[in-house]
Formats: C-alpha cells, sequence, structure tokens
C-alpha cells in the first residue's frame, strides 16, 4: 500500500492535535526551572525506516517539517542516544497522523536493559508531552499497536532533564575548546573564528570593522552554561551580549553590557544551549571586535577537549633541519622497527612542506611516513624511501604494516625500492623514476597496494606475486607473476590474462582517497577528499584533490592509555577521532553515531578488544570515513571485530557512503586472539577501499584450536564495492558476499594453512571452504582479478573442493580467477564452483579461469 499523500497526512496530524492537545500527559509534578533539551542533534536510530526520506534523525533534528516514519508492523521502535547518562524529567512527542495507540517510553544506561518511565494503550495521537522520571544515556519510544495501517511517524521526539553528577559550575573545563565555530565576518584569513576557541592565547578571531558583528560556537549538544570568560584584544567590545540557543535560529540573551572595557571579562551566567554567541552591538575602537579567547564553562561535568598535541610518537620534521639531524632520526626508528613484527612500538614519521635532500627512509613495522602538504608536490625528498627485506634474508612475504603517503621523491638511484606484502598502502605517492617492488635479490614479496599516485617510471614488479594500483598515472608495467590488476590507471597496460595476466578495469567505478593531515599555516588541518565515480587518473594532478578540510581541534586526539568511555564521550560531544600511533585496549564499543564522522589513525594504532566485546560499530549514517586502523583480537572471542551499519540496515547512502579505508585485522601472531567475524558490512552503498584480513599463520598464539576466526568479511549490505581485498587464513568462508549489486576489484587470498586434516575442514560433503563466497539467493555481483592459494603444511594430502563458490546465473559474473598450489602442499580441486582443473604440483603453477559463467 502507498503511503497516504503528504498533505493528507499532515491535515490528520494537525486534526488530531487539535482534537486531543494536552489530553495525554502524565500526572505533572512539583513546579521546577525548565530542565534543557538534551535530544536535539544526538544520534538517533530505529527498528525500520518507511524509506529514505524519513530517517530516524528526523525526529531529534529541531525541525518540525521532517520526521521518523517506521515500516507497517508492530513492534517498532526510534531511540536517541543522549551521549551521557541523564535524568529525565520530561519526553515530548509529536504525532504525524500515523501514531502510536500503545506505546512505551523507556530508558537505559547501556542500550541493552530497558526500564519502562512511562506506558499507554489509550494513545491518541497529536502531541503527548509526558513528565516523567528516569534515568539512563539511552530514550526509547517502543510502539506495540499501531492506530492506522500504516506504521509509526513523529515529527519530533524531544527528551529534557539534566546530565552530570553535580550542579555546581565546572570552571576547570572548556566545553567551547575545539569546537565548531563560525563569525558574521573575519578580519582576515589569519584571524578566523576558530582561533578564538583553539586553546591556544596567542591566536585570535578579529572582525570587519562594523557593527553589529557576532562569534558564535557550537558545544555540540545541549549544555547548562555557568560562566563565560571572554579575553579581548585590544579591539574590543564597548556593548555586547552573551546569548544562548537550543537551535542556532532562536537566541535568549544571558548577559549584557554597554560599558566594557576591554581585557577579560569574566562573566558568571544562568542558561542552556548548544550554541554561545557573543553579540557584539558597539565597538569601543575604529577597528572591528576581536577575541583571543572565548571559554564556555558548563554545569554538569565537562566536555572532552579538541586538537592538542599528537604525542611522543609522532616525529615532525622541517626543511630547517639538518639532513644529518634527519637521517639520525630516521635510522633511530628503523633500528627499533625493522624486524618488530609483532612488538607495541608504533611511529608516524611527518614532513612539512619544503624540500629534503640525502636522506634514506627505510620505512619498517608499524611505521608511517607522511608528507604534510596539502598535495603531493608539497613535500619534496630527494633522496629516498625504501622498505626492502634484509631483516628477513631477503624474503619480503612478511613485510607487513607500514605505509607511506603524500609526498614526492626523486630517488637517488632513479628507482623507489617499496618491496612489501600485505597492509602496506603506498597512497598519494609522486615518484620522478621508476618503482621496485621487488626485494634486493629478487627475493619473494606478496603485495600489495597503490592509490592516488603518479610513477614517472615504469612499476618494475619483478617477483611480486601480486598486486592491484587504482586512480594512478604510471609510465608501464615491466612484467606481471600471477596476478596485476589495475582500475583508473593511466598508463597500466590492457588486460591480457593470463598471459601475461594484467586485468585492467579503464575506470575504478567509485572511490575516494583516505583523509590526511597537512599543515595550513603551521595549524593542522585533516583534509577529506570528495568521492570519485569512473574516476581515472591520480586526484592532484590536474589541481588540488577536491574535498573539505576539517580543523584539528574539531578532533578528540586519542593517545594509549585513553579509555573507550573517553573516546565514547568524544565521539558524543560531536567530535572525530584522530588515533595517534600506539596500542589501545578497548573494553567497551566505541560507538560511531554521527554522520560524517572521520575517524583517522596515523602509525598504525591498534585496537585490542577486552572481554570479548566489540570494539567499534558504526551506525547506519552517511559519509563516514574510518581510515588507518589494526584491529587486533583479544583473548576472548568476539563476535565481530568492526560491524558498519547494524543488522538490517536499509537507508540509502550512494550520495555519501561510508569508507573503510587501510583498515586491518589480525587475530594471533602478537598474541592468542579470537573473533569470530573480523569486519561486518551491513550499511548498503558502503566503500571498502584497501584491507587486510589475517588470521596469523606464524608468531605468538597460533594453532587450530587457539586463534580460532570463521570469516574475515561478510557483506550484507546492498550495492557494496571493494577494491583491494586482501583475507587469508579464516577457517571457515573466508568472505561471505550476501548483499546484491555488489562489486569486487581484487582479491588475495590464502586459505587457511594449518587444518589438522580433512575430516576437521569438511563443509557438508565437500572438503574445505570456497574462499569466497556469493550466496545462493545473491541476482547481481561481479568480480575481477581474484586469486586464492592453499598451502597446507600440516596435512599436504588435502584437497580443497573449490576456491570461488556462487550461483550460476547471468548477473554473477566473474573475470579473472586463478589459483595456485604453493609448492604442492596441498591442492584445490576446482577455480570457481565445479570449473577449472586443479591447482597441484611442486610448480606452483596458476590455473586461471578468463571468465565465469
Amino acid at each position: 500500500m502507498s503511503p497516504l499523500p503528504s498533505a493528507r497526512r499532515r491535515l490528520l496530524a494537525a486534526l488530531a492535535a487539535l482534537l486531543t492537545a494536552g489530553a495525554l500527559t502524565a500526572p505533572a509534578g512539583p513546579a521546577r526551572a525548565a530542565d534543557p533539551l538534551l535530544s536535539q542533534g544526538r544520534p538517533t536510530t530505529a527498528s525500520s525506516t518507511e524509506n529514505a526520506g524519513t530517517p530516524a534523525s528526523d525526529a531529534t533534528d529541531g525541525n518540525t517539517g521532517t520526521r521518523w516514519s517506521s515500516a507497517f508492523a508492530d513492534p517498532q521502535w526510534i531511540q536517541v542516544d543522549l551521549g551521557a547518562t541523564a535524568t529525565v524529567s520530561r519526553v515530548s512527542l509529536t504525532w504525524e497522523g500515523a501514531y502510536a495507540r500503545a506505546y512505551q517510553v523507556q530508558t537505559s544506561t547501556d542500550g541493552a536493559t530497558w526500564t519502562t518511565v512511562f506506558g499507554t494503550t489509550t494513545g491518541d495521537g497529536g502531541t503527548d508531552d509526558l513528565t516523567v522520571t528516569g534515568t539512563g544515556r539511552y530514550v526509547r519510544v517502543y510502539g506495540t499497536a499501531r492506530a492506522t495501517g500504516y506504521g509509526y511517524s513523529l515529527w519530533e521526539f524531544q527528551v529534557y532533564g539534566t546530565t552530570g553528577g553535580g550542579s555546581g559550575c565546572d570552571t576547570a573545563t572548556n566545553a567551547a575548546q575545539g569546537r565548531p565555530a563560525t563569525a558574521s565576518s573575519t578580519e582576515n584569513a589569519g584571524t578566523p573564528a576558530s582561533a578564538a576557541v583553539d586553546g591556544n592565547p596567542g591566536t585570535r578571531w578579529a572582525s570587519v570593522a562594523a557593527d553589529p558583528q557576532w562569534l558564535r560556537v557550537d558545544l555540540g549538544s545541549v549544555r547548562t552554561v555557568c560562566r563565560v570568560v571572554l579575553t579581548w584584544e585590544a579591539a574590543y567590545a564597548r556593548a555586547y551580549q552573551i546569548q544562548t540557543s537550543t537551535d542556532g535560529a532562536t537566541w535568549t540573551t544571558v548577559h549584557a553590557t554597554t560599558s566594557g572595557d576591554g581585557g577579560t571579562d569574566t562573566v558568571t551566567v544562568s542558561g542552556s544551549g548548544r550554541y554561545v554567541r557573543v553579540y557584539g552591538t558597539a565597538r569601543a575602537t575604529g577597528y572591528g571586535y576581536s577575541l583571543w579567547e572565548l571559554v564556555v564553562n558548563t554545569t554538569g561535568g565537562g566536555t572532552v577537549p579538541g586538537g592538542g598535541p599528537l604525542g611522543p610518537n609522532v616525529l615532525t620534521f622541517d626543511p630547517s633541519m639538518s639532513a644529518a639531524t634527519i637521517q639520525a632520526q630516521l635510522d633511530a626508528v628503523f633500528r627499533t622497527q625493522e624486524s618488530n613484527q609483532f612488538g607495541t612500538e608504533r611511529y608516524a614519521l611527518m614532513f612539512a612542506p619544503g624540500d629534503y635532500s640525502g636522506i634514506n627512509a627505510q620505512i619498517g613495522f608499524y611505521t608511517s611516513i607522511m608528507g604534510l602538504g596539502r598535495n603531493p608536490g608539497d613535500v619534496r625528498i630527494h633522496g629516498d624511501v625504501t622498505v626492502d627485506a634484509g631483516w628477513f634474508n631477503g624474503n619480503a612475504t612478511q613485510n607487513f604494516w607500514r605505509s607511506a603517503s603524500n609526498m614526492r621523491v626523486y630517488p637517488s638511484a632513479g628507482f623507489t625500492r617499496w618491496a612489501v606484502s600485505q597492509a602496506a598502502p603506498f597512497r598519494r605517492m609522486d615518484i620522478q623514476g621508476d618503482l621496485n617492488l621487488a626485494p634486493n635479490g629478487y627475493g619473494w614479496a606478496s603485495g600489495g597496494y597503490i592509490a592516488d599516485s603518479r610513477v614517472t617510471g615504469v612499476v618494475q614488479p619483478y617477483s611480486q606475486q601480486q598486486w592491484y594500483t587504482r586512480d594512478s598515472n604510471v609510465g608501464g608495467y615491466l612484467n606481471a607473476v600471477w596476478n596485476v590488476t589495475n582500475s583508473g590507471v593511466v598508463g597500466a597496460p590492457a588486460t591480457s590474462f593470463p598471459n601475461p595476466p594484467y586485468t585492467t578495469l579503464a575506470q575504478t567505478p567509485v572511490s575516494r582517497d583516505v583523509p590526511y593531515l597537512y599543515l595550513d599555516g603551521g595549524t593542522y588541518q585533516v583534509f577529506v577528499p570528495s568521492t570519485r565515480t569512473n574516476a581515472v587518473g591520480a586526484s592532484w594532478l590536474g589541481g588540488a584533490t577536491p574535498g573539505t578540510s576539517i580543523p584539528l581541534s574539531q578532533f578528540y586526539v586519542a593517545k594509549p592509555g585513553d579509555s573507550a568511555a573517553t573516546i565514547n564521550a568524544a565521539l558524543a560531544q560531536g567530535l572525530n577521532l584522530l588515533f595517534t600511533p600506539g596500542v589501545y585496549t578497548v573494553d567497551q564499543t566505541i560507538a560511531v553515531n554521527r554522520p560524517g564522522t572521520v575517524v583517522l589513525g596515523i602509525g598504525y594504532p591498534t585496537l585490542v578488544p577486552q572481554n570479548g566485546v566489540v570494539p567499534m560499530t558504526v551506525a547506519d549514517v552517511d559519509g563516514v570515513r574510518l581510515a588507518g586502523l589494526l584491529f587486533d583480537a583479544g583473548a576472548v572471542n568476539s563476535p565481530v571485530l568492526l560491524q558498519v551499519g547494524p543488522a538490517g540496515s536499509a537507508a540509502r547512502h550512494a550520495a555519501d557512503p561510508t569508507s573503510v579505508q587501510d583498515v586491518f585485522f589480525r587475530i594471533g601472531g602478537a598474541h592468542a586472539g579470537k573473533a569470530t567475524t573480523s569486519l561486518v558490512v551491513n550499511q548498503d552503498d558502503a566503500l571498502i577501499d584497501h584491507i587486510w584480513a589475517w588470521r596469523g599463520d606464524h608468531g605468538a598464539g597460533i594453532g587450530w584450536t587457539v586463534n580460532t576466526a570463521d570469516t574475515g568479511l561478510i557483506v550484507n549490505g546492498d550495492n557494496v564495492t571493494a577494491l583491494g581485498l586482501f583475507v587469508e587464513h579464516y577457517q571457515k568462508h573466508e568472505v561471505i558476499w550476501n548483499g546484491e549489486n555488489g562489486r569486487t576489484v581484487f582479491f588475495q587470498n590464502e586459505l587457511p594453512y594449518d587444518p589438522p586434516n580433512a575430516a576437521a575442514w569438511t563443509n557438508g560433503s565437500r572438503v574445505g571452504y570456497a574462499a569466497f563466497k556469493v550466496a545462493d539467493a545473491v541476482t547481481s555481483f561481479e568480480g575481477w582479478g581474484m586469486g586464492s592459494y592453499c598451502y597446507f603444511n600440516v596435512d599436504p594430502t588435502i584437497a580443497a573442493y573449490h576456491a570461488f563458490e556462487a550461483p550460476t546465473r547471468a548477473g554473477v559474473r566473474f573475470h579473472d580467477l586463478l589459483t595456485v598450489s604453493l609448492g604442492g602442499n596441498g591442492s584445490i580441486t576446482h577455480v570457481i564452483n565445479d570449473t577449472g582443473g586443479p591447482a597441484q604440483g611442486t610448480n606452483t603453477v596458476p590455473v586461471n579461469v578468463v571468465s565465469y559463467p
């Protein structure tokens, strides 16, 4: 059935409101001062949505012309996360024509166990203004009986109350620091609004020389404001007001003066709002208004500040430093990290814009080298950035977990050596010469990934088994071994798989590059590149990469030792996250709920779940960016290490997808770890751009019953694109693809090394599990450049039935598949379903299928 026409439904809502206004109101409590609105703009989720135009967030956006509506079934719910435990005193529900006959209002401290604070079976629509008594971080409306044949629909869901543990004024915490700030004007680019809330008394906001002018800050949620401190520059206000607002549109004056005298004004106020504004009406000088700092203090606990230092494991170099000084620091890090495969040390090496000569940056484990320019050409290395394999006798197959990004290199010998295997992205690099992907001596290597880069010379894989490059410009390829896949690469050879094994897509269907740090006039910003469709070539060759910048002050800069509770509090305030290098223990789920949140790691920050928690989840919202993280399973089994979208996610995100980029998963190696599934993608339209999910085959805590893990990746969302999937050694299907219209460009896999025998690794009547399984019900999927290898070193007699499994129908298509038996340690009988001959024997020769079906 089609929904009621909008005009008719609004008429019903209006009539219901006229007929029942005030009819459904819980008994009033004693007279008291009105508590602030806590729910507006907070993360909101629901059991379902009628369509993409009626999301849960519309019920808490403060706009009475937008609404949430559910599917046409019972029961349904909508819940809001207040960000912290609150004492809830009032809930106001503004129903659309599709209202609830029976429902409950519930609170919860954890989002799992609920307490009912109000219930009715005689709801009659309109506006329900309910006085309640309860506490919780989460508030839910739980509908059990609809009044119409449609779903449940709310124009507004408002929760009032107080947060925090007391009523005293917290003068130690500046609630404004690092929060988004805007102004009526700025004198010039050097005096932005953000400079007044950056915590730096040496930077300032200044307006144009006119009246009136204003500066406002968004605190992220409604707060009770008790004090404001204004530190004026010489251009101060003679007359001004301090104002608060819940919506940024309607303002309440909490302080006013017409006799300002500059200096520092410490003003005690009483008011509440998400926004605080200083509104100047008369200048004291001929210049504009200028503030060094705007400090806002609140009651009921402090806020988590944004911005700040990046910590001791971030080394920053600038062109004023001597080459000898820089080289000494680079060498010291490399000595620590060259063979430190499972250690806890982590480093980021950052180069400020300019020229550097005579250095060789050798990059070891858990080390990221990056330029701090807006574009790669802003940082110019006249020397070398090198990865080799001397530590492992010339074998590069364990050169994991390191990266290079955002710089131009003029290599000393005409080529850059980047001899890596998995989890070693090479992004936004401009190599003025050749790029050699093999170790010195041409030992084994098992990479690799390049994106948004240029190689003016030739890419030289030599002994590299496989490689994926996207959205780049190259001067050609020297050779290919088993699988070289390119998409959107200018200069890539045409498809000729399997002889030689090049697979080339002229364009990358959808892509974006990772967010990255850069310096803007000495201030850190994070640049967030725009999404590209049908991309060809590097994004920065025709001018600066399109996208937006976010000041570091809008990020919580996390450091090892920070609790998950603190990180969640920062997210709840509306901050983004920057994880600095180190190892983080995670004892509660880090919940990323706000649309557009950026979660960025530098220097391989590693998240280790405790007590079997799911370390991170993402809500079914637009545009979340996750990049540069390593999830390392803990000793107690986690069901999932990263979940993107809750089960049943149904909203569309094609215009602004969530992306998972350079995100890596590990079960075992550093310690005994367990996780049933590493990554679950429930969200539609998500972009997976370079992951390595690895059940360890060496290191500590390794064994068939020790580091247990079923599956690396499960995709349940529709229209999901995966670029560069590396998934290895899981004990059941390595990848399960349940969503429709999926795409995978490049897949590299090794089956588990260690099944004790065929009986221990049997799926029904067949030996083994397909590495990549497209679910039987899927009608549309396409994959390119996909390989799976076996190395059954515990029982070499094992013969896996096949590596790929998919329904045989026209809409499910594969291009350029291969299987390999590594040294004859076991075999794979078929490539896909019953097609393709056996991969077997000591010659390590691929078996290829060019197209299927």
